[in-house]
Protein backbone atom coordinates (compact mmCIF):
# COMPACT_ATOMS: atom_id res chain seq x y z
CA UNK A 1 0.00 0.00 0.00
CA UNK A 2 1.30 3.18 -0.33
CA UNK A 3 1.77 5.83 2.08
CA UNK A 4 -0.05 9.18 1.89
CA UNK A 5 2.66 10.88 0.84
CA UNK A 6 2.95 9.24 -2.64
CA UNK A 7 -1.29 9.72 -3.81
CA UNK A 8 -1.40 12.47 -5.89
CA UNK A 9 -4.03 14.64 -3.71
CA UNK A 10 -3.11 17.70 -5.55
CA UNK A 11 -4.86 16.31 -8.97
CA UNK A 12 -7.80 15.35 -7.31
CA UNK A 13 -7.81 18.82 -5.52
CA UNK A 14 -7.54 20.23 -9.26
CA UNK A 15 -9.87 18.39 -10.41
CA UNK A 16 -12.82 18.88 -7.27
CA UNK A 17 -11.84 22.70 -8.23
CA UNK A 18 -12.59 22.26 -11.83
CA UNK A 19 -15.66 20.47 -11.28
CA UNK A 20 -16.78 23.58 -8.74
CA UNK A 21 -15.89 25.31 -11.41
CA UNK A 22 -18.49 23.32 -14.01
CA UNK A 23 -21.49 23.58 -11.83
CA UNK A 24 -21.71 26.42 -10.33
CA UNK A 25 -24.35 27.93 -12.21
CA UNK A 26 -26.12 24.69 -10.19
CA UNK A 27 -24.80 25.58 -6.99
CA UNK A 28 -23.76 29.58 -7.11
CA UNK A 29 -20.39 28.47 -6.14
CA UNK A 30 -17.54 29.52 -7.91
CA UNK A 31 -15.04 28.18 -5.53
CA UNK A 32 -14.87 26.42 -2.09
CA UNK A 33 -13.13 27.98 1.19
CA UNK A 34 -9.85 27.57 1.29
CA UNK A 35 -10.09 25.77 4.58
CA UNK A 36 -12.29 23.27 2.99
CA UNK A 37 -9.66 22.51 0.51
CA UNK A 38 -7.08 21.82 3.10
CA UNK A 39 -9.18 19.51 5.18
CA UNK A 40 -9.71 17.71 1.79
CA UNK A 41 -6.11 17.83 1.22
CA UNK A 42 -5.19 16.76 4.75
CA UNK A 43 -7.66 14.14 5.44
CA UNK A 44 -5.99 10.46 4.24
CA UNK A 45 -8.95 9.62 1.61
CA UNK A 46 -7.37 6.28 1.03
CA UNK A 47 -7.27 4.93 5.47
CA UNK A 48 -11.28 5.06 4.63
CA UNK A 49 -10.83 2.73 1.33
CA UNK A 50 -11.15 -0.84 1.10
CA UNK A 51 -8.24 -2.34 0.07
CA UNK A 52 -9.59 -3.64 -3.28
CA UNK A 53 -10.41 -0.40 -4.27
CA UNK A 54 -6.53 1.25 -2.95
CA UNK A 55 -5.78 2.28 -6.98
CA UNK A 56 -8.87 4.91 -7.09
CA UNK A 57 -8.71 6.02 -3.43
CA UNK A 58 -7.78 9.32 -4.99
CA UNK A 59 -10.10 9.20 -8.02
CA UNK A 60 -12.55 12.04 -7.72
CA UNK A 61 -15.13 8.83 -7.47
CA UNK A 62 -17.45 7.22 -5.07
CA UNK A 63 -16.02 3.97 -3.93
CA UNK A 64 -18.11 1.16 -2.56
CA UNK A 65 -16.89 0.08 1.19
CA UNK A 66 -19.17 -2.82 1.36
CA UNK A 67 -23.06 -3.60 3.09
CA UNK A 68 -24.65 -1.65 -0.64
CA UNK A 69 -22.83 1.57 0.58
CA UNK A 70 -20.17 3.89 -0.31
CA UNK A 71 -17.66 6.29 0.38
CA UNK A 72 -19.07 9.67 -1.36
CA UNK A 73 -17.31 11.70 -4.51
CA UNK A 74 -14.68 13.78 -2.76
CA UNK A 75 -16.18 16.87 -5.07
CA UNK A 76 -19.48 16.24 -3.52
CA UNK A 77 -18.00 15.79 0.00
CA UNK A 78 -16.30 19.36 -0.30
CA UNK A 79 -19.22 20.90 -1.38
CA UNK A 80 -22.00 19.66 1.16
CA UNK A 81 -18.59 20.47 3.69
CA UNK A 82 -18.75 24.14 2.39
CA UNK A 83 -22.65 24.44 1.93
CA UNK A 84 -23.07 24.01 5.73
CA UNK A 85 -20.24 26.87 6.42
CA UNK A 86 -18.65 25.09 9.71
CA UNK A 87 -17.05 26.95 11.63
CA UNK A 88 -14.16 26.33 14.65
CA UNK A 89 -16.18 26.26 17.56
CA UNK A 90 -19.14 24.23 15.85
CA UNK A 91 -20.46 20.52 17.24
CA UNK A 92 -21.90 18.81 13.90
CA UNK A 93 -24.58 16.29 13.54
CA UNK A 94 -23.57 13.83 10.50
CA UNK A 95 -25.95 11.15 9.73
CA UNK A 96 -24.59 8.03 7.67
CA UNK A 97 -21.17 7.33 9.14
CA UNK A 98 -20.40 5.14 6.53
CA UNK A 99 -16.55 4.73 6.26
CA UNK A 100 -15.77 7.62 8.08
CA UNK A 101 -14.26 10.05 5.77
CA UNK A 102 -17.02 12.48 5.54
CA UNK A 103 -16.88 12.73 9.39
CA UNK A 104 -12.84 13.36 9.07
CA UNK A 105 -13.21 15.97 6.93
CA UNK A 106 -15.57 18.02 9.32
CA UNK A 107 -13.63 16.87 12.17
CA UNK A 108 -10.71 19.00 10.51
CA UNK A 109 -12.69 22.14 10.87
CA UNK A 110 -14.92 22.03 14.03
CA UNK A 111 -15.28 21.77 17.44
CA UNK A 112 -17.19 18.44 17.50
CA UNK A 113 -18.75 15.78 14.95
CA UNK A 114 -21.36 13.28 16.29
CA UNK A 115 -22.01 10.91 13.54
CA UNK A 116 -24.60 7.93 13.79
CA UNK A 117 -24.81 5.10 11.46
CA UNK A 118 -27.48 2.17 11.35
CA UNK A 119 -25.36 -0.57 10.18
CA UNK A 120 -23.57 -1.58 13.40
CA UNK A 121 -20.98 -3.27 11.60
CA UNK A 122 -19.89 -0.11 9.58
CA UNK A 123 -20.38 2.47 12.94
CA UNK A 124 -17.86 0.19 14.84
CA UNK A 125 -15.28 0.22 11.39
CA UNK A 126 -15.70 3.96 11.48
CA UNK A 127 -15.32 4.23 15.49
CA UNK A 128 -12.29 2.17 15.78
CA UNK A 129 -10.87 3.91 12.65
CA UNK A 130 -10.98 7.49 13.35
CA UNK A 131 -9.90 6.83 16.55
CA UNK A 132 -7.02 5.36 14.97
CA UNK A 133 -6.47 8.38 13.06
CA UNK A 134 -6.76 10.13 16.05
CA UNK A 135 -9.64 11.94 15.33
CA UNK A 136 -10.53 12.38 18.79
CA UNK A 137 -13.47 15.05 18.32
CA UNK A 138 -15.57 12.80 16.53
CA UNK A 139 -18.10 10.69 18.38
CA UNK A 140 -20.01 7.59 16.42
CA UNK A 141 -22.47 6.14 17.55
CA UNK A 142 -24.91 2.93 15.77
CA UNK A 143 -28.71 4.07 15.47
CA UNK A 144 -31.10 5.69 13.22
CA UNK A 145 -29.92 8.85 11.88
CA UNK A 146 -33.91 9.81 11.15
CA UNK A 147 -34.25 10.17 14.68
CA UNK A 148 -31.06 12.70 14.71
CA UNK A 149 -29.09 12.45 18.17
CA UNK A 150 -31.31 14.65 20.66
CA UNK A 151 -28.42 14.41 23.43
CA UNK A 152 -26.21 16.29 22.27
CA UNK A 153 -28.61 18.68 20.07
CA UNK A 154 -29.26 21.43 19.16
CA UNK A 155 -26.58 21.87 16.47
CA UNK A 156 -24.50 24.38 14.35
CA UNK A 157 -25.31 22.29 11.50
CA UNK A 158 -26.38 18.45 10.28
CA UNK A 159 -25.40 16.52 7.00
CA UNK A 160 -26.98 13.72 6.19
CA UNK A 161 -24.84 11.72 3.74
CA UNK A 162 -27.86 9.62 2.56
CA UNK A 163 -31.21 10.12 0.50
CA UNK A 164 -34.51 10.58 2.01
CA UNK A 165 -38.14 11.02 -0.34
CA UNK A 166 -37.81 14.06 2.31
CA UNK A 167 -36.09 15.50 5.46
CA UNK A 168 -36.82 13.81 8.43
CA UNK A 169 -39.06 16.22 10.84
CA UNK A 170 -36.67 15.33 14.00
CA UNK A 171 -32.92 16.89 12.10
CA UNK A 172 -34.74 19.96 11.68
CA UNK A 173 -36.26 20.26 15.36
CA UNK A 174 -32.25 19.93 16.60
CA UNK A 175 -30.88 22.20 13.88
CA UNK A 176 -29.91 25.45 16.16
CA UNK A 177 -31.57 28.74 14.99
CA UNK A 178 -29.22 29.90 12.33
CA UNK A 179 -28.01 26.63 11.45
CA UNK A 180 -27.98 25.11 8.61
CA UNK A 181 -28.61 21.70 7.00
CA UNK A 182 -27.65 19.96 3.81
CA UNK A 183 -28.50 16.70 2.27
CA UNK A 184 -29.96 14.62 -0.56
CA UNK A 185 -33.31 14.11 -0.97
CA UNK A 186 -35.34 12.37 -3.52
CA UNK A 187 -34.89 8.34 -4.71
CA UNK A 188 -32.58 6.48 -7.12
CA UNK A 189 -35.59 5.75 -9.68
CA UNK A 190 -37.10 9.53 -9.81
CA UNK A 191 -34.18 11.79 -9.52
CA UNK A 192 -32.63 13.42 -6.53
CA UNK A 193 -31.43 16.74 -5.48
CA UNK A 194 -29.38 18.14 -2.92
CA UNK A 195 -30.95 20.37 -0.58
CA UNK A 196 -29.75 23.00 1.73
CA UNK A 197 -31.91 24.07 4.38
CA UNK A 198 -31.55 27.17 6.62
CA UNK A 199 -33.49 28.31 9.57
CA UNK A 200 -33.14 31.82 10.85
CA UNK A 201 -32.97 33.49 13.88
CA UNK A 202 -36.70 32.99 14.62
CA UNK A 203 -36.71 29.27 13.55
CA UNK A 204 -38.17 30.23 9.87
CA UNK A 205 -36.73 27.60 7.00
CA UNK A 206 -35.69 28.13 3.91
CA UNK A 207 -34.78 25.60 1.52
CA UNK A 208 -33.34 25.57 -2.39
CA UNK A 209 -32.28 22.83 -4.68
CA UNK A 210 -28.44 23.09 -5.19
CA UNK A 211 -27.62 20.41 -7.18
CA UNK A 212 -28.52 16.89 -8.98
CA UNK A 213 -27.02 13.94 -7.17
CA UNK A 214 -27.16 10.24 -6.49
CA UNK A 215 -26.76 8.75 -2.99
CA UNK A 216 -27.60 5.77 -1.27
CA UNK A 217 -31.01 5.38 0.40
CA UNK A 218 -30.96 6.28 3.94
CA UNK A 219 -32.44 3.04 5.67
CA UNK A 220 -35.15 3.46 8.33
CA UNK A 221 -36.87 6.90 7.20
CA UNK A 222 -40.61 4.77 7.26
CA UNK A 223 -39.82 4.85 10.90
CA UNK A 224 -39.73 8.44 10.98
CA UNK A 225 -42.05 11.81 9.87
CA UNK A 226 -40.96 14.00 7.24
CA UNK A 227 -41.51 17.74 6.03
Amino acid sequence: MKNAGEWNVERLLDEIRDEVCATSDYTGRAKLAERVIEAIRQVPRHAFVPEDWQSGAYCNSPLPIGHAQTISQPYVVALMTDLIQPCADDEVLEVGTGSGYQAAVLASLVKQVYSLEIIEALATTARERLQRLGYANVKVQAGNGCFGWPEHAPYDAVLVTAAAPQIPQALIEQLKPGGRLVMPVGDRYSGQELRLLKKDERGRLEQRSVLPVRFVPLIGTAQCSSI
